[in-house]
């Protein structure tokens, strides 16, 4: 099993560069950053985690940003989003962000992705929730036509673009990761039909060991090759939790640091990576 690190990095939390290179001399392989633009004060979309949306929501940096400085002071560490809200996002202007990312990285960058819960945060950006999956669906599509053809088109109900020339494309091929955010019903759909890996947050492991096995029949039953499954946020992780997501199949679990400052966030990650290296 792999072992990173996600944090919701902010202006009031320890630096990108800082965290970046205290994750890699720690020997995490990875850490990812969560994403939003913004959150609208009226407040009607109920945050899934309780009552009260914690401070670092409106506070977050952008993602690509922020994983462009700690790709630039990094040498192994992968560098991901987790989760990139692509329903808010231009798929042109995305694809060349990830692309031109996965290029200064070196072939490091791994794009999570997700529609999102906040309902008028995405309205805000012109996308109707009801069709947000959807939305999402055409949208990896069309990233894909953009990094793997010289010159691509697309035309969908969401998308729709004649054909066009965007360089630099993703330095991993055929194209760098898609990771497909979720835990809904339909979300093994996704995954098979336009992912590169499954991408939960599930906290009932044993579910989450039932729903890997399906995806792995299913994947198989479809001819493709064994899908990876990254495990999101994982909260005050111990060695019983690592156990159990290792016995489920998850092939890469990332801690998850609480949006704290340099001091209290070094010794935690210290810890952290001691629990990882019992497991390597």
């Amino acid at each position: 099993m792999q072992f990173g690190l996600s944090m919701f990095i902010t202006d009031e939390t320890i630096a990108p560069v800082a965290l970046g290179r205290a994750a890699e001399d720690a020997g995490f392989d990875a850490l990812f950053v969560p994403e939003h633009t913004h959150i609208p004060a009226s407040r009607e979309s109920a945050w899934p985690g309780g009552d009260e949306l914690p401070r670092e929501y409106s506070h977050t940096l952008d993602p690509f940003v922020a994983l462009s400085a700690i790709a630039a002071t990094t040498e192994r560490l992968r560098v991901g989003t987790g989760i990139a809200l692509i329903v808010e996002r231009d798929p042109i202007t995305l694809a060349h962000e990830a692309a031109t990312l996965d290029h200064v990285s070196g072939g490091r960058f791994e794009l999570g992705i997700g529609a999102g819960w906040n309902l008028e945060e995405m309205r805000n950006h012109g996308t109707d929730p009801a069709t947000r999956f959807r939305v999402m669906r055409e949208r990896v599509l069309a990233m894909r036509e953009i990094w793997t053809r010289e010159e691509a088109s697309f035309h969908g109900e969401f998308v729709d673009f004649d054909r066009i020339w965007c360089w630099p494309k993703p330095v991993q091929r055929p194209h760098l990761p898609v990771l497909v955010g979720g835990t809904g019903p339909h979300v093994l759909d996704r995954v098979l039909e336009y992912g590169d890996a499954w991408f939960p947050n599930m906290r009932d492991l044993d579910e989450l060991a039932t729903r890997i096995a399906e995806l792995q029949r299913r994947a198989a039953g479809a001819g493709r090759d064994r899908i990876p499954v990254t495990y999101f946020g994982a909260r005050d992780p111990d060695d019983a939790m690592v156990e159990k997501m290792a016995a489920a199949g998850v092939d890469r679990v990332l801690f998850m640091l609480p949006p704290l400052g340099a001091d209290e966030t070094l010794p935690r990650l210290e810890r952290y990576a001691e629990l990882a290296a019992r497991h390597r």
